[in-house]
Parts: C-alpha cells; sequence; structure tokens
C-alpha cells in the first residue's frame, strides 16, 4: 500500500510530457528484454518484423512527444532490379501510392490522369482513363490540361487529382470512376493531400490560397490567404492543418486550420517548389538555389540546409545549381530523397535532432525527377520521370524516358531511441 501511494505521488509531480516518455523508455526497455517486436496495426514497420516505432500499446500515444523514431541504414539498390514502368507519352508529373502498397497512380502532361493504375508487383496496368480537350470535361472521364498534383485517402477510398485549368477532380480509387469536380480555384491546382485517417482535403493554387473541402460531402469548406506568389507544393498528416511551399515569395507556411492562423519558416534564396513532412514535427523542401532544408516547427530558419545538393549545370563560369524538384521523406523515420535533373536521386539521412543531413547514396535515373514517394513500408522508393519539368518546357533531356521507376530498398534497422520531447 506504501508503495502505491508513492507511486501515485511520483506520477502526480510528473508533467504530461515527462509522463510519455517515461512510458515510452519504459515500453522499449520490455522490448529489447523480450527481444522480439509486438505486432501492431497502426505500423507498417511491424509487419516486417522491426522493433515498433510507435508506443501505441501504452496507453494510446502515438503521435506524442515520445513517439520513437526510427533510425535506417539503406544499401545501395541493385540496379538490376530497379523496374521500368512505361506508358505515358509525356513526362510523369505526379504519382501516388496506395497505402498498402499494392497500387501507383500516376499522371502526365497528357492529361490521362490515371494512365496508368498499376499493380507494383506484377507491373501491370489495371485502369487507363483518357484525357481530352479543353472544356470538354462533362462529356468525358479525363482531365483536358496537365494534371500537376494528385492525393490518395489513407483508406483507399478517395483519389483526388488537380490539373493546370484550375480543376479538382475526384475519383473512385477501386474503379477509377470519376465521382465529382471541384471548381473554384483562380489558377492552375498545383498540392493535393488528404488529411490522414479523414476525407478532409486540402488543395493549393498557383492563384496563391489553400482551400479545404469535404470529399466524402462533395463540400467546399473554407479559403485561407497568405502566400505572396504561387504555391508550388502542399502536404498534411493527421493534425488539422498543412504545410505548403510559397515558390519566389520564399516562405514555407505551416496552416493552422481551425484557428485559421498561419506561421511563415523563411530560409531558402530561390523558389521553393515541393515540400514534404517528415513526421508531425517536422519537414524538408527543396528550391531551385539546389538547396534542401530541414525544418522544425518550433524554428521559423531551417535546422539544416544542403547548398547545391545535386551538384551544378552549364558551362565553366556559368554555372547555375540543378533544382531540387522533388522531396520525399519515409516517415517517421531518418531517410529522405531527393530528385533533379542532375542525373541521380540522392538519399540523405537526418543527424541527431534534425540539425544534420548527411549524403547517403546516389541512384542513377536520366530526366526531370518530378515526384518521388517512399512506400509505407519503406521496401521501395517510386520515381516519376520526364523529359521536362512538370511546371514548364526551360529544358529538354532527349535521352530520358518519360516513365516510373520502382526502386527496391534493402535496410538494415538500427535500435530506436525516444526523440527529445519538442518532437514527433
Amino acid at each position: 500500500g506504501r508503495r502505491r501511494r508513492e507511486a501515485a505521488e511520483e506520477e502526480v509531480e510528473e508533467t504530461p510530457q515527462e509522463k510519455k516518455l517515461r512510458l515510452a523508455k519504459q515500453y522499449l526497455e520490455e522490448l529489447r528484454q523480450l527481444g522480439e517486436s509486438r505486432p501492431c496495426s497502426l505500423c507498417p514497420w511491424s509487419r516486417q518484423g522491426a522493433v515498433l516505432r510507435c508506443c501505441c500499446a501504452r496507453g494510446g500515444i502515438l503521435g506524442s512527444p515520445a513517439h520513437v523514431l526510427l533510425f535506417l541504414q539503406v544499401q545501395p539498390p541493385d540496379p538490376a532490379r530497379i523496374r521500368v514502368l512505361r506508358g505515358h507519352q509525356l513526362p510523369v508529373t505526379c504519382l501516388v501510392i496506395s497505402p498498402d502498397d499494392k497500387f501507383i497512380f500516376s499522371a502526365s502532361k497528357d492529361g490521362s490522369v490515371i494512365k496508368c493504375k498499376w499493380e507494383v508487383d506484377s507491373g501491370k496496368r489495371l485502369c487507363v482513363v483518357p484525357g481530352g480537350k479543353k472544356g470538354t470535361e462533362e462529356r468525358h472521364m479525363g482531365h483536358a490540361s496537365h494534371v500537376l498534383c494528385m492525393a490518395i485517402s489513407s483508406d483507399s477510398k478517395y483519389l483526388a487529382t488537380g490539373d493546370r485549368n484550375k480543376l479538382i477532380m475526384i475519383w473512385d480509387a477501386a474503379t477509377c470512376k470519376r465521382l465529382h469536380i471541384f471548381t473554384g480555384h483562380r489558377d492552375a491546382v498545383s498540392g493535393l493531400s488528404f488529411r490522414k485517417g479523414t476525407h478532409q482535403l486540402y488543395s493549393a493554387s498557383h492563384d496563391r490560397c489553400v482551400k479545404v473541402w469535404d470529399v466524402a460531402e462533395n463540400a467546399y469548406v473554407e479559403t485561407l490567404f497568405g502566400h505572396q506568389d504561387v504555391i508550388t507544393g502542399l502536404d498534411s498528416l493527421s493534425r488539422e492543418c498543412c504545410v505548403t511551399a510559397g515558390g519566389r515569395d520564399g516562405t514555407v507556411r505551416l496552416w493552422k486550420i481551425p484557428e485559421e492562423s498561419q506561421l511563415v519558416f523563411s530560409g531558402h534564396q530561390g523558389s521553393i517548389d515541393c515540400i514534404q513532412l517528415i513526421n508531425e514535427e517536422h519537414m524538408v523542401s527543396g528550391a531551385d538555389d539546389g538547396s534542401v532544408a530541414l525544418w522544425g516547427l518550433t524554428k521559423k530558419k531551417p535546422l539544416a540546409l544542403a547548398r547545391q545538393a545535386h551538384g551544378e549545370q552549364g558551362t565553366e563560369g556559368l554555372q547555375q545549381p540543378c533544382w531540387v524538384s522533388a522531396v520525399a521523406a519515409l516517415r517517421n523515420s531518418d531517410l529522405l530523397a531527393t530528385g533533379s535533373h542532375s542525373g541521380s536521386v540522392k538519399l540523405w539521412k537526418c543527424g541527431e535532432g534534425f540539425r544534420k543531413l548527411e549524403h547517403l547514396l546516389d541512384i542513377p535515373l536520366v530526366g526531370f525527377v518530378n515526384s518521388l514517394k517512399f512506400s509505407a513500408a519503406g521496401d521501395f522508393l517510386v520515381a516519376g520521370i520526364g523529359q521536362e519539368h512538370r511546371l514548364g518546357r526551360w529544358w529538354r533531356i532527349k535521352e530520358a524516358k518519360n516513365s516510373i521507376y520502382i526502386i527496391p530498398l534493402k535496410q538494415k534497422t538500427t535500435t530506436p531511441s525516444p526523440e527529445s520531447p519538442g518532437s514527433s
């Protein structure tokens, strides 16, 4: 009885964050003693026998400050095992992977929105939705202009696509049937993301605003303003917020939807062209000045910045940094990927506390890397390649193939450790 009273007194003296951190450490110690992982439906890594990266068995604190970061060691992929999916006639502009890692949805400048829906294991095309001429969207299923972005809901029910003609189309991901068209943006739709676990959709546009939609109800919710230039990218996770890249206004912004407020981050010197969240507290962005930045949501400046991440191009004396055209992060891990037109995709490791970017290896790929996505389980990386940049025709790489590359990743998982109390 005395021990119980003493334990209760200790708990009263703890702050909520201290308690969560203590429980996380306690659970990790139990895992080390057991020498094996416990199955968890919320963690894709548990399917591969890796140590759990969350503490959901301890009071449901997934996403809390004690959330465990997974540290990975990636081996160079065997070039012979890289698969190429061909079918697009024009440059691939965007792609997504279904949450179960079974399907890839891709789109391109030819307006074919789901040309194709691909099966990952076999590489087969399962569905093709052809595009049409401008103004004919009501008479056929597909887009009538370049498709610039796409997103899939976490339950794989809905697929959303956005084009240069200001339209957002909602599809049934299983049947490839178009369900609805959202209108309201006044310029090209450049970013889409479903809030994880919901059917709430965020969209970004060259009209410099962010819109919120309820896809299940086919309803518009609200519009958010703040960027001073075209928005070039958008991402979100479980929280009711999203992050955007603001092109040449030089800012990254975090939008708090319920509060209708925003946090402004700055650090790149050029146009910020791509962005993705690593976890609920950190994100990565790339710019046309060749830099890659790591951000923490508690600081307005980058925690780490890699300049000229993909080298330079041009004749001697007139060199320019290679634009960073795509970034990807394996959620809740320290593994990142970046793409350019430099001839390779680069893999990076986030240093301790996200205060360093360490280059791991290069994967040779010829062409503009317009989109990058890690599978949920982290066992492969998908790259959308084109002869041109997704937003324009400034250069053309004739030897490139407009195609999708599936790059297998061999990984060795090292012992995880809780992050600092300010991270997730």
